[in-house]
């Protein structure tokens, strides 16, 4: 009995240490398992917070998946989560890796150039016709070569004129009468002093000098020949008169220009002119003279644009001391513009441009960054005026701006800002095959800039039956499409390349 109670311990105390042992077992499974969980779920040490869809669209998994496209969704681990506001957040050592840079926003000074390529031009209103008002012969030439410089008065050449001798011959007995009619009666004297006046008058309008008339009026002699002399000062830049020729009325023997000061003619684009002010200073430097820059002002800028080159013509006016400008030298013209005040700006380089919207990155701490829409204004060299969307002293990214775009997909954490449904895409790609009952198309497209999307097949949606009606699945096609919903994607237009 004894012996019988001894057995009977011993069993219970084998089933108790069994017992004992598998549950020491199943707990050592058990924590196990929950190792390789957490192993799985934090890679590298971050934990595994979702899968978001990697089209951008406000869609979740906390498991691994695919989209209608065959794409795979993209994990998301703590510290890369979108915020919920728009924000990108990025841990700091991929935001060192990427080589991010920041630069406040700030109040300066902010100008332009604008530039454009002129001509040096001849000042119209300084241009002067030597043209006779009389028939005659050029007896002589005093000024004989073109490019002659002239000064105001110079005698240019003798002329012999019929009506000249005439007319001085009129006024000489004219005058002769005035002095013999002494003692005559007031109205003889006075019908005599206009007969005198008349034809000194008509030798005036000759274009006779004052000193020549004066000349006569001293009681002179008649001279056979008359001197006649340069309107205005400047260089002969046309000669048609020659000795021993007979001219006529109104032909031109001379043309004179003061070329003391200039036009340059420069052509700027349309897009600029709205800028430009007359009277702003403009700077003028000649390829002839590299280490010179002439300055000049605005002068006028002219009411007609060049349809084939969009551009507009301005006219510049500039001092020309010493003659170094001359006609038709090819000129580079600068006007800065809107200098004189200050403006709030960010560099260039810290705005994201999709053509339709202009957006910069805002550093709210480290490795945060929010996404903000912004109007922009003047442009200069290398910054640009930002007239909404970013405060004075805000920290905007001015390097790595696209690597963040790329390696947090900024499509997903705009949220509200993206494109509204009706913006037309455009891609390349193959016609893989025709859902004519279900209204689809399976294609192979190229990657597609305007969206980032890479090369992929995909599903779309055709508006019509009629837009594929001449394809066939292997097609290479050039098409277009909408985002019609979020996932919706609607092609409008096809055509086989």
């Amino acid at each position: 009995m004894k012996t019988l109670a001894i057995v009977v311990l011993l069993a219970v105390a084998g089933m108790i240490g069994y017992w004992f042992g598998g549950q020491q077992h199943g707990t050592a499974k058990v924590g196990a398992g929950e190792t390789a969980a957490v192993t799985e779920a934090a890679p590298g040490g971050k934990k595994l917070l979702y899968y978001r869809n990697p089209m951008g669209l406000p869609d979740t998994s906390p498991t691994p998946k695919k989209d209608s496209m065959g794409m795979d969704y993209i994990a998301v681990h703590e510290g890369e989560e979108d915020t919920g506001s728009g924000e990108v957040k990025i841990s700091t050592a991929r935001v060192q890796k990427l080589g991010v840079r920041v630069e406040a926003a700030s109040f300066r000074e902010l100008s332009r150039p604008i530039r454009a390529a002129g001509r040096v031009e001849i000042d119209e209103r300084r241009v002067h016709t030597i043209a006779p008002k009389f028939e005659g012969w050029i007896e002589s030439l005093h000024v004989s070569a073109t490019g002659q410089p002239v000064g105001r008065g110079q005698p240019l050449f003798e002329a012999y004129s019929p009506e000249l001798v005439s007319a001085q011959r009129e006024y000489q007995v004219a005058a002769q009468g005035l002095v013999a009619l002494k003692d005559a009666s007031p109205e003889a004297r006075e019908a005599m002093r206009r007969l005198a006046d008349a034809a000194l008058v008509r030798l005036s309008n000759w274009d006779i000098s004052a000193e020549q008339i004066e000349r006569l009026a001293q009681g002179g002699e008649a001279k056979r020949t008359l001197s006649f002399r340069a309107p205005a000062g400047g260089v002969v830049l046309e000669k048609k008169a020659v000795a021993g020729m007979r001219f006529m009325p109104g032909e031109m023997l001379y043309q004179i220009a003061d070329i003391g000061s200039v036009w340059v003619l420069a052509d700027v684009f349309e897009r600029d002119i709205g800028a430009l002010k007359l009277g702003q200073p403009v700077q003028v430097t000649i390829n002839a003279y590299p280490d010179k820059v002439f300055t000049g002002k605005l002068a006028y800028i002219y009411p007609t644009l060049n349809a084939q080159t969009r551009t507009v013509p301005i006219r510049v006016e500039l001092a020309n001391p010493g003659g170094l400008l001359k006609p038709a030298m090819y000129a580079n013209v600068e006007v800065m513009v809107g200098a004189g005040g200050t403006a709030l700006v960010v560099p260039i380089s810290a705005v994201i441009d999709s053509g339709t919207r202009q957006t910069v990155l805002v550093q709210k701490e480290a490795g945060r960054f929010e996404p903000r829409a912004v109007k922009l204004g003047l442009r200069g060299d290398d910054y640009v005026e930002v007239k909404e969307g970013v405060k004075a002293g805000e920290q905007v990214v001015v390097a790595a701006n696209f690597l963040i775009d790329s390696e947090s997909n900024l499509k997903a954490a705009l949220g509200g800002m993206q494109e509204k449904p009706g913006v037309s895409h455009q891609a390349v790609g193959t016609l893989d095959a025709i859902d004519a009952k279900a209204g689809t198309v399976m294609v192979t497209h190229e990657p597609v800039a305007s969206l980032k999307w890479p090369k992929m097949t995909m599903e779309f949606v055709t508006a019509n039956a009629a837009l594929v009606a001449n394809l066939k699945p292997g097609a290479a096609i050039h098409f277009e499409f909408v985002e019609r919903k979020p996932g919706e994607w609607v092609i409008t237009k096809i055509e086989a390349r």
